[in-house]
């Protein structure tokens, strides 16, 4: 396979993650950054090994051919479309966008210009989620016909160096955290057709305690706790909890309750973790040993998406996972805000289950 140049746009809080991520795979090579903030872009540039460019001078270059898009939530789909405008194959940071409407744009932008659109979260290329998938689908617990996924906890203030933008339009905990819980879950179990919501914004404002922030008052203007059901087209019925008003909890990351079993799956926000079930009514849960690779991490989804534009197979991580996923997402808020289920007009194609057994630095065989 041909090496693919990788330039990123958003030399902030999640870039270095990219950086170690890409670094094993032999088919993308980063070679440049450019940030809004000319100095944050040169001393990422300087630390990497990287050239420092402005957007516009990124955009613009011949030599690059994947644009890793690691701006704000607010401003993903705006600079999606820039970098898609200029004839180059993005890779942005989750969520897709922030609203339908956007993230349709993205969609439909980089399909007309024959472009690959791929999305994080791509952490359910790792070893814990990819071995739940095959346990899945060699039918270890049957068919799939219940799922849970929690994520509960106080909010980003105490620890991260600009937690505001969370609670600001296109953050929140399902907009942040749930792409992560409801990939892994379209993952593991397919499309969603329609689902039920519950939110309320429990705090008017939080208190930041993190070193950066120490002291500050952060506005919120979303949602803090978002509560429903997703209804998927197999039948199976998921309930997903995502709250950033929750002091400590005893839930599970996620399970799969199948017809003939239930699968404990670990934390989807990691490429790591335990997998676990009880099989065939003995009420013991027993370990799965782990069938895929672990040593991977952010930048498995943009390898996978360099592999597909060479051979032509769909990329896992892909633009229509993203929105579906983002669809699902906000049709839980406009749930409750509307009293009634929403239908899902997207569907989705599973993504392909990755080979077992890959070494480490490969997404194909």
């Amino acid at each position: 396979m041909e090496t693919l140049n990788v330039g990123i746009i958003g030399a902030g809080n999640i870039a270095p993650a990219y950086i170690k991520g890409c670094a094993p795979f032999d088919v993308i090579n980063i070679t440049a950054c450019a940030d809004i903030l000319t100095d944050r872009a040169q001393a990422f540039a300087a630390e990497h090994g990287l050239t420092a460019c402005s957007v516009d001078e990124l955009l613009a270059r011949d030599d690059i051919d994947i644009v890793l898009n690691l701006t704000l939530p607010a401003a993903h789909a705006e600079v999606s479309l820039q970098i898609i405008e200029a004839g180059k194959h993005a890779y942005c940071e989750k969520p897709l966008a922030v609203t339908r409407a956007d993230g349709e744009a993205v969609i439909k932008a980089a399909a007309a210009a024959g472009l690959r659109i791929g999305c994080a979260p791509d952490t359910f290329l790792g070893g814990g989620v990819q071995t739940a998938r095959k346990a899945i689908d060699d039918g270890i617990i049957g068919a799939p016909v219940a799922a849970t996924a929690t994520w509960l906890s106080h909010g980003h203030e105490s620890w991260h160096p600009n937690a505001g933008f969370y609670y600001l339009e296109g953050g929140g905990p399902m907009l942040d955290m749930g792409p992560y819980y409801v990939t892994a879950l379209l993952n593991l179990m397919g499309p969603v057709a329609r689902v039920a919501g519950s939110a309320r914004m429990t705090f008017a404002e939080r208190i930041a305690t993190s070193e950066a922030l120490k002291g500050q008052r952060l506005p919120v203007e979303v949602n803090t706790h978002v509560a429903g059901t997703l209804e998927f087209e197999s039948g199976a019925i998921a309930t997903v909890i995502m709250s950033y008003d929750v002091w400590g909890n005893h839930l599970p990351f996620i399970e799969i309750h199948g017809s003939e079993g239930s699968l404990s799956v670990p934390d989807p926000n990691r490429f790591d973790g335990k997998v676990s079930a009880v099989i065939g009514g003995t009420r013991e849960w027993v370990d799965i040993p782990l069938t895929h690779n672990t040593n991977i991490g952010r930048g498995a989804g943009v390898a996978d998406m360099a592999y597909a534009i060479q051979s032509g197979r769909p990329h896992r991580a892909s633009g229509d996972l993203a929105f579906h996923a983002l669809e699902i997402m906000l049709a839980l808020e406009e749930s409750s805000e509307q009293g009634r289920h929403i239908e899902i007009k997207s569907t989705l194609e599973q993504p392909l289950a990755l080979p077992a057994g890959l070494p480490d630095g490969l997404l194909d065989m």
